[in-house]
C-alpha cells in the first residue's frame, strides 16, 4: 500500500480524482443554493449548508473507515486535538473566511486567488514546517501552473485590481489556512490514522459551522429529493476527496501532491460548462491553454521528487 501511493503514476491518478471531486462541487454548490432557496449574497445560509455538507462527509468518512477497519474509527487521547487543529485550519477557517470573502468580491478574482493555494502550500511546507526543500522547478512549475488558472478564470470584462480586506484579504487568508492543512495533516498522519481524521475534523468542522450559520441569522429551506440527492453527493465528493487526498499526503512530499490542485479550477470550469450550460464563458482555446500550462507545470515539478522524494524515506509513518 505505501509504495503503491508513492508511485507517480499513482499520484497521479488518484490526485486527478481528488480534484475532479472537488471541481465538481463548484456547479453542484450552485445547483444546491438553487434547491435550497440560498441567495447568492447570503453567506450565513451557505455556511450553514456548508456546515450540513461537511456534518454528512465526516459521517461518511467515519463509517466508511470502519467498515474498511473492522472496528469504529474514534481517536484516542491528543488524535482528538489533532482532528481538531486540522478541522479549524482545513474546513471551519477555509470555508468561514471564503463565503464572508466571496461575498465582497468578484467570483474571478477569488477563484484566481483560490488558485495561488498550490503555491502557498509548497512555500509553507519549504519555509515554516521544513517538510522539505524549496527548488528552483518547484517555483517555476508553480508559476506556469498558476498562469493556467488565471487564463481559465480570464472574462470579456477582465479582471479588476481593487482589493479590500473584507472581500480579496478574507479570501487570502482562508487559502494560506488550507495550505497550511496540507502540512499538518502530513504531521499528524505519521502517527495518527489520516482516514480518521478525515473523518472527525469534517465532523468537528460541521458542527461548528452549522452553529455559526445559525447564529448568523442562516436559515435553510427542506429540499425534495434531488436536493438531498445533491447534498448527499456534495458530502460523498467532500469525504473521497479528502480522504485520497490525505493518504497521498501521509506517503508523499506535500508539493508532489499540492500541484495538482491546479486542476480543481479546470475540472470546475469544465463541468460548470456541461452542468450549467456555461458555455459563454470560456472559449475551447482558453480551456486548452490552460490545460496545457497547468500540465506543463505539473511535469516540471515533479521532475525534482526522484531527488528530494529519499529524504523521506526513512521518517516514520
Amino acid at each position: 500500500m505505501k509504495m503503491n501511493l508513492k508511485k507517480t503514476w499513482v499520484v497521479c491518478l488518484l490526485a486527478s480524482v481528488s480534484c475532479f471531486f472537488w471541481g465538481s462541487a463548484f456547479p453542484g454548490v450552485k445547483i444546491g443554493y438553487a434547491w435550497f432557496h440560498i441567495a447568492s449574497g447570503d453567506a450565513a445560509a451557505q455556511i450553514l449548508f456548508a456546515g450540513c455538507r461537511f456534518f454528512l462527509a465526516g459521517i461518511l468518512v467515519i463509517l466508511f473507515g470502519s467498515m474498511l477497519s473492522g472496528r469504529f474509527l474514534k481517536p484516542k487521547g491528543a488524535e482528538w486535538k489533532h482532528a481538531a487543529v486540522i478541522s479549524l485550519f482545513q474546513t471551519i477557517l477555509q470555508y468561514v473566511l471564503f463565503y464572508i470573502g466571496l461575498a465582497h468580491t468578484a467570483g474571478t478574482k477569488a477563484s484566481i486567488i483560490v488558485g495561488s493555494n498550490v503555491f502557498i502550500a509548497i512555500l509553507i511546507a519549504c519555509l515554516v514546517f521544513r517538510q522539505e526543500k524549496l527548488t528552483k522547478e518547484k517555483i517555476i512549475g508553480c508559476i506556469v501552473g498558476f498562469a493556467g488558472v488565471v487564463i481559465i478564470n480570464l472574462t470579456p470584462g477582465g479582471i479588476s485590481l481593487d482589493m479590500s480586506f473584507q472581500g480579496e484579504g478574507l479570501v487570502l487568508i482562508s487559502t494560506v489556512a488550507y495550505a497550511c492543512s496540507s502540512s499538518i495533516m502530513k504531521i499528524y498522519s505519521k502517527t495518527d490514522d489520516p482516514v480518521m481524521l478525515s473523518g472527525y475534523q469534517f465532523f468537528i468542522g460541521g458542527v461548528v459551522m452549522m452553529a455559526a450559520g445559525y447564529l448568523m441569522g442562516g436559515r435553510v429551506m427542506l429540499p425534495d429529493a434531488k436536493g438531498m440527492m445533491m447534498l448527499f453527493y456534495l458530502a460523498f465528493a467532500s469525504a473521497a476527496a479528502y480522504t485520497i487526498w490525505s493518504q497521498l499526503l501521509k506517503y508523499n512530499p506535500v508539493s508532489k501532491v499540492a500541484v495538482f490542485c491546479f486542476m480543481t479550477p479546470v475540472f470546475g470550469v469544465l463541468l460548470s460548462t456541461v452542468l450549467l450550460q456555461e458555455s459563454d464563458q470560456i472559449s475551447l482555446f482558453q480551456g486548452a491553454a490552460a490545460l496545457i500550462l497547468i500540465t506543463t507545470g505539473i511535469i516540471i515539478s515533479h521532475r525534482v521528487q526522484k531527488n528530494v522524494s529519499t529524504v523521506f524515506e526513512n521518517v516514520p509513518k
